[in-house]
C-alpha cells in the first residue's frame, strides 16, 4: 500500500464526535480529533439551543445544578469529600498539602458555577469586551486572593481549624504562579483583579510558562538560576483540550490572481505547533463577576511521540519535535544572548499572540456581525511591545484569509489596538532582525514593510521636504542586519498610546515619540498612572491595619473606593489610634524578622528602621548606590566613637530581586549585596546598628510579607528612566514612607501625600543628558565618600575587588552612565533626615498614616475605569441578581 493512500481512521474513543481528521500518528494513521458540542455560542445560538432540551431535562439539569459552599458545614463536607474522593486521602493521612488541596478545590467548585454565569451573561448582553494581551501576569498565590473576594475567609478559617488546621499554614502551602517577573506582570494581574471588580466583560491573554522566569537560589553569594516547579499541583486551572489552535513557523509564501483578478497569498510549508488552552478563573471582589485568563501551553502537532523511529530504535529523537515545540511555553523570557534564543523569544511572542487572536476572531465571528463592527465588539491592549505582532497578524486574518481589502482591515486594526508604553530606555524598546523575521515568519515581514511604505507615504505627504525625518520614523531601522522596531509598528497600529505615570507619559511625547507627535497629533497620546489593587496590597497582604481602618472609617468599602481613606487623616493625631498603628507595624516587622532568621539565619532587631528595596535588580534602579549607601555608613559607623554610636538609630537594610540571567551586572550587583552582608553581620563593632539582608526568590508572596514590614523603601531611579514603579505605591499604603528621586510615579505620590511625607533627592529629569555630557566631555569630580567607598572595595574589604571592578570602573571609566556619582551625596545626607525623623517616632506615625489616608488615587479600579472610558469605550455589565438563567453555558 503506497504512503499516498488515504490515512487510516483510528477509531475514536466512544461517544466523541470526530471532524477534520488531522496530524499523523504513524505511517498513514490519523488521530481522531474531539470536537466541541455544547458550549461556545453565541447570545442568539444558546437560546435556541436551550429552547430544543426537551422539558424534563432541563428541569433535571436546574434541579441539580452545582452550587458552591455557603456555611462552614458546608465548606468541611467539600473538604472532606475532595480528600476522600478527589485526593483518595482519609482523615489519617492528611498532611497540609492535601489540606490546601482539598480546601482550594472547594473554592475552585465555587468560583467555577460564578465563572460560568458570567461568561454567559456576557455573550447574552453581547457587548464589547476588553482582551489583555500580557505576556506577564503575576499573579501571586490564588487560595488567599479566592477566600476574601468570595467573602468566606472567616467560614474556610473556621472549617479549616474544626478539621485540625491553621489557615496560616494551608495558605503557605501553595507556590506562587510563575507566570511574570516585574511590575509589568503585577500591573496585568491587579488590572484582571479591577476588571473582574469593576464587572468589566474582559479576558487576559497570555503563555502557561511551564518554569516561570527561574528560581532563585543564592550560592556563596552568586545567584544561581534553578526550574520553579510551580505546576506540580494547580487547582486554579482547567485544561481546554478542546481549544486547540494550529500555529505555523517557517515556510513560504505564494502569490497568485484568481481569474476574477483578485490577488491571492498563502503562507504555506514550514511548521506546525499546537497551542492548547489553559483557563483561570479571575474572582471580583463583593461581586459574582468571575472574568477570564487564558493561557497557551505549546504542544507538537503530530503527536507527542514517534512510534516508527522509538522501534528503530531513535529513541531521542522519537520524541524530539515533541521538545523542540514544548520550549516555546517553558520559560519567560529565554535568555536571548544567543541567536537561538532570540528566535525563541520571538516564537513565543508569536505563538501567543497568534493563538489569542484565532480565539478572538473566532468568537466575534459566532456574532454574525460585519468585520466593519469588529472594533465595536473588540478593544485589544497591548502591554508593552511583547504582543505587537498581534497588529500584523489580524491585518493577516483580515486580508490572507478573510478576503477583505487592505485599506479596510487596516482601518479595523488601528481602531482596535490600544498601546501601553512602559520604558522610556531607548535600548529596551524590542527589536527583531529582518533575517530572522524572514525566516520565522516571511508572511509577517511582507505585510510589515507594506505597513511602513504606507505610514512613510503619509509622512512625506504631510513633510515633504523633511527626507530625513523618513527615516527615523520608519518601522524598518536601516541597520546591519536590518531591525524592525516594535514600538514604532505599535504605535502606528493603534489608535491610543498611553505612558503609564505623568512624567513618563511626557518624555515619551517629548524624547523617543517626539517625531510620533508631531505627525500623529498630540491627542493619540494619553497618559494613564498605574494603580495597584488594594484588595491584595492592603487586605490580604496587611489583615491587621485593613481591619483597623475599617473599624474607624466604618466598613470595608475603602476596598471598592480608595478615597474613602481620606477619612483616616483626622485620626493622624490620635494617641490611641497612633498606638494600635504602631504595634500593627511592628508585629508585621517582628513576622518579617523571624523569615529572615529562618531563610538565612541572619537575626535582625525589629524595632530597627527597616530600609528596603525590593524590585527586579537593574542598573537603572540603582540597586548599586543604595548598597554603596550602606557601605559608607558601615564605614562611618566603624570609624566612631562608642559615645556616638549609641546616638544612631539601628538600621536593617533589605534587598530583594532577581537579574535576568544573561544580565552580568546586575549579578554582580546581587554578589556585593551579598558580600557586604557577609562582612558587616559579622562585626561586632557594629551590632545591631546595621545588618544587610538579600532576601532570595523576592515574588509577589514574599512582597505581602516585606510591604507591611518597612519602615522607609528605596524608588531611587536615575530621573526619567523609570516609567512608573507600583512597589512605591504598595510600600505607602501599607504605612511606610519613600526615599526615592523625583522619577515616576513617585512625583505624583509627592503631590497626593505631600512633599513633608517623603524624602526626595537627586537630579531632575531636565539634568540628565547635560550631566551625561559633562560625564564624557568635560569635567566631573567624584563625591569623596563615594571615593572612600570604591577605596574599601578595592582593599579587598568584601572579599577579591575583582570580582566588582565592573561596577566600580563603570562609574570611574565609563561615564556613569545612571549618574550614581552625581546623586551619591544628596542621597547620603537624604538618609542622614530619614535617620534623624526616625528618632521621632510620634511624627513619625502621624506621616504615616496622613501618607496612607491621601493614597486615593492609587488604586488600579482608577486606572481600569479611565482605561474603559479614554481608551477602550467600554461599559460594565450591571451586577448579577442572585440565582442562574438555565443551563446552557457561555461563550469560552
Amino acid at each position: 500500500m503506497s504512503n499516498a493512500a488515504t490515512p487510516r481512521e483510528r477509531r475514536p474513543s466512544t461517544s466523541a464526535p470526530i471532524h477534520d481528521l488531522q496530524g499523523p500518528v504513524g505511517p498513514g494513521f490519523s488521530r481522531p480529533k474531539h470536537k466541541r458540542t455544547f458550549t461556545g455560542f453565541g447570545a442568539g445560538e444558546i437560546k435556541s439551543v436551550e429552547a430544543s432540551i426537551p422539558e424534563p431535562q432541563r428541569d433535571a439539569w436546574k434541579r441539580f445544578q452545582a452550587k458552591g459552599f455557603t456555611t462552614k458545614e458546608d465548606f468541611e463536607r467539600e473538604v472532606v469529600r475532595h480528600v476522600e474522593t478527589t485526593l483518595a486521602r482519609s482523615m489519617f493521612n492528611c498532611d497540609e498539602t492535601a489540606a490546601y488541596a482539598a480546601a482550594s478545590l472547594a473554592f475552585r467548585d465555587r468560583l467555577i458555577t460564578q465563572w460560568n454565569r458570567t461568561q454567559q451573561r456576557q455573550t447574552f448582553s453581547d457587548t464589547k469586551r476588553i482582551y489583555y494581551l500580557s505576556l506577564e501576569f503575576l499573579m501571586g498565590r490564588a487560595f488567599d486572593n479566592a477566600m476574601l473576594n468570595v467573602g468566606a475567609k472567616e467560614i474556610a478559617t473556621e472549617g479549616l481549624a474544626d478539621l485540625g488546621f491553621r489557615i496560616e499554614d494551608i495558605i503557605s502551602q501553595e507556590h506562587d504562579a510563575a507566570l511574570g517577573n516585574g511590575g509589568l506582570g503585577r500591573l496585568a494581574a491587579c488590572f484582571l483583579d479591577s476588571m473582574a471588580s469593576l464587572n468589566y466583560p474582559a479576558w487576559g491573554y497570555g503563555l502557561r510558562y511551564r518554569y516561570g522566569i527561574f528560581k532563585q537560589e543564592i550560592v556563596d553569594g552568586y545567584q544561581v538560576e534553578v526550574p520553579d516547579y510551580w505546576l506540580d499541583f494547580n487547582p486554579w486551572e482547567f485544561p481546554r483540550h478542546d481549544i486547540v489552535v494550529d500555529i505555523q513557523f517557517y515556510g513560504h509564501v505564494r502569490k497568485y490572481q484568481t481569474d476574477e483578478g483578485k490577488n491571492v497569498v498563502i503562507w504555506e510549508g514550514g511548521e506546525i505547533v499546537k497551542a492548547v488552552a489553559y483557563d483561570v478563573p479571575i474572582p471580583g471582589f463583593e461581586t459574582s463577576a468571575t472574568n477570564n485568563l487564558r493561557l497557551w501551553s505549546s504542544k507538537a502537532a503530530s503527536g507527542e511521540f514517534d512510534f516508527q523511529k522509538f522501534n528503530s530504535g531513535d529513541y531521542e529523537s522519537s520524541v524530539a519535535e515533541q521538545q523542540r515545540a514544548e520550549t516555546i511555553s517553558a520559560v519567560l523570557y529565554p535568555n536571548d544572548n544567543l541567536d537561538r534564543g532570540k528566535e525563541l523569544r520571538l516564537k513565543q511572542q508569536y505563538f501567543w499572540v497568534a493563538a489569542s487572536l484565532y480565539d478572538i476572531v473566532r468568537r466575534f465571528k459566532k456574532s454574525k456581525r460585519a468585520w466593519s463592527e469588529f472594533p465595536d465588539q473588540v478593544a485589544i491592549q497591548l502591554n508593552d511591545t511583547h504582543p505587537t505582532l498581534a497588529i500584523v497578524e489580524l491585518q493577516r486574518i483580515l486580508v490572507d484569509l478573510e478576503g477583505l481589502e487592505w485599506d479596510e482591515s487596516w482601518k479595523i486594526v488601528t481602531r482596535t489596538f490600544g498601546y501601553t508604553n512602559h520604558t522610556v530606555l531607548p535600548e529596551a524598546l524590542e527589536k527583531w532582525s529582518v533575517p530572522l523575521f524572514q525566516n520565522l515568519l516571511p508572511r509577517h515581514l511582507q505585510i510589515i514593510y507594506e505597513i511602513n511604505l504606507f505610514f512613510l507615504q503619509l509622512v512625506e505627504r504631510k513633510f515633504p521636504k523633511e527626507r530625513e525625518l523618513l527615516g527615523q520614523v520608519s518601522i524598518i531601522e536601516e541597520s546591519q542586519p536590518k531591525m524592525v522596531r516594535m514600538a514604532y509598528l505599535a504605535i502606528v497600529g493603534s489608535h491610543k498610546v498611553n505612558g503609564v505615570a505623568e512624567l513618563h507619559s511626557d518624555l515619551i511625547k517629548s524624547t523617543i515619540f517626539k517625531d510620533f507627535v508631531r505627525i500623529f497629533g498630540p491627542d493619540k497620546f494619553t497618559n494613564v498612572t498605574n494603580g495597584i489593587t488594594p484588595r491584595r496590597w492592603l487586605h490580604q497582604a496587611n489583615p491587621r491595619l485593613s481591619e483597623l481602618i475599617a473599624s474607624k472609617i466604618g466598613g470595608v468599602g475603602f476596598l471598592k473606593d480608595l478615597n474613602l481613606l481620606n477619612e483616616l487623616e483626622k485620626f493622624a493625631d490620635d494617641k490611641e489610634f497612633k498606638k494600635q498603628w504602631a504595634e500593627i507595624k511592628y508585629a508585621n516587622k517582628v513576622r518579617l524578622a523571624k523569615h529572615i532568621k529562618t531563610t538565612t539565619g541572619v537575626t535582625v532587631n525589629p524595632a530597627a528602621l527597616f530600609d528596603i528595596q525590593v524590585k527586579r535588580i537593574h542598573e537603572y534602579k540603582r540597586q548599586q548606590m543604595n548598597i554603596f549607601g550602606v557601605i559608607h555608613r558601615y564605614l562611618t559607623i566603624k570609624a566612631m566613637t562608642a559615645e556616638e554610636r549609641k546616638k544612631l538609630a539601628p538600621r536593617v537594610s533589605i534587598f530583594g530581586g532577581k537579574a535576568a540571567p544573561g544580565y552580568w551586572m546586575a549579578k554582580t550587583i546581587i554578589h556585593l549585596v551579598n558580600s557586604v552582608g557577609a562582612v558587616v553581620n559579622h562585626d561586632e563593632d557594629v551590632g545591631d546598628l546595621l545588618k544587610v539582608i538579600f532576601l532570595e526568590d523576592y515574588n509577589v508572596s514574599k512582597a505581602e510579607m516585606i510591604c507591611p514590614a518597612s519602615d522607609i523603601s528605596e524608588h531611587i531611579s536615575t530621573a526619567g528612566t523609570e516609567a512608573s514603579g507600583t512597589s512605591n505605591m504598595k510600600f505607602v499604603l501599607n504605612g511606610g514612607l519613600i526615599i526615592g528621586t523625583c522619577d515616576g510615579a513617585n512625583i505624583e505620590i509627592t503631590r497626593e501625600i505631600g512633599e513633608n511625607n517623603i524624602f526626595l533627592f537627586g537630579n531632575l529629569a531636565e539634568d540628565v543628558e547635560d550631566l551625561r555630557h559633562a560625564h564624557n566631555y568635560g569635567s566631573h569630580a567624584m563625591d569623596p565618600d563615594l571615593v572612600k567607598v570604591f577605596e574599601a572595595i578595592k582593599k579587598n574589604t568584601f572579599g577579591d575587588a575583582g570580582a566588582f571592578g565592573a561596577l566600580v570602573s563603570a562609574i570611574e571609566d565609563h561615564g556613569d552612565y545612571y549618574l550614581v556619582s552625581d546623586d551619591f551625596h544628596s542621597y547620603t545626607q537624604t538618609q542622614d533626615l530619614v535617620d534623624e525623623a526616625y528618632k521621632d517616632q510620634d511624627e513619625w506615625i502621624s506621616k504615616t498614616i496622613i501618607s496612607v489616608a491621601r493614597m486615593g488615587f492609587f488604586s488600579s479600579d482608577r486606572c481600569i475605569n479611565e482605561y474603559a472610558e479614554s481608551i477602550w469605550n467600554i461599559e460594565p455589565l450591571a451586577p448579577e441578581a442572585n440565582g442562574s438563567s438555565g443551563m446552557a453555558k457561555g461563550e469560552l
